[in-house]
């Protein structure tokens, strides 16, 4: 039987990786982001590598009203989606709380927070309908530990945590699954956002270490997929091997070198 995929923030990194090894797979693949150039662009990919079903939904996650409005034509050409992938998720600056940008604290909690609600409304009940799901929430080492100048990014990363274990509860009679896939260091877009464009700053938090990439984590959420229906990974965190956490990280230089 055919499946079906949502993946909100489709257009780079971790959300763009996940659509690609689903479609590799043949599942039907909904992809959204507020890119159309570059939404259009996945889905000319994808059926051509592929020949796969691809649903292009151009949207910003921010504005309910999109929302809705998009899922709503969804239906009118999928009636189950059997996974949801609510990677959409951003950082914007890094200062202390007193110097901080509140329109950069808006924007992190429209779209991580709020933006994960939109969606997940709207798609919820499709799945308690048909009878089963899958929904995976991406979020962060940052909100296991809160690192210095992350106040607000690290605060949206714990209320995902928390949205997450309160999902759980919520869904457990219709036989939906949760997953919170927490990743470390990635080498994704992510850091350029966060410097607003200044890609020489963004590459320098990558210098000498070995980060991880968007497949890792698109292998995670594929293989939580796989598992047998009576199995949930609750929480599952992942860092690179130069990174214990989110404030304790050393250089690839700085390893033990193999004593003799």
């Amino acid at each position: 039987m055919e499946k079906s995929i949502l993946v909100t923030g489709a257009t780079s990194g971790f959300g763009k990786a996940t659509a690609t090894l689903f479609a590799k797979h043949g599942y039907t693949v909904v992809i959204t982001g507020r890119r159309a150039d570059r939404l259009q662009d996945l889905e000319k990919e994808l059926i051509e590598k592929y020949g796969c079903k691809v649903i292009a939904l151009a949207f910003d996650v921010r504005v309910k009203k999109q929302v809705e409005h998009a899922i709503a034509e969804l239906k009118k050409q999928l009636t189950v989606i059997d996974i949801l992938v609510n990677n959409a998720g951003l950082a914007a600056g890094l200062s202390t709380i007193d110097e901080g940008d509140t329109e950069d604290w808006d924007t992190m909690i429209d779209t991580n927070i709020k933006g994960l609600l939109y969606v997940t409304r709207q798609v919820a009940p499709m799945m308690k309908k048909q009878g089963h799901g899958y929904i995976f929430n991406i979020g962060s080492t940052a909100g296991k530990i809160v690192y210095k100048n992350g106040n607000v990014y690290c605060a949206t990363k714990y209320a995902v945590d928390a949205l997450t274990q309160g999902m759980r509860i919520d869904l457990l009679p219709y036989g939906i699954r949760v997953t919170s896939i927490n990743p470390g260091m990635a080498e994704t877009e992510f850091a350029v956002v966060r410097f607003k464009g200044d890609v020489q700053r963004a590459k320098s938090v990558y210098d000498d270490v070995h980060p991880l990439n968007p497949n890792d984590i698109a292998d995670l959420i594929w293989y939580c997929a796989n598992l047998p229906a009576r199995v949930c990974v609750n929480d599952l965190t992942v860092t690179c091997l130069t990174q214990a956490n989110s404030v304790y990280s050393i250089k690839d230089s700085d390893r033990a070198k193999p004593v003799a």
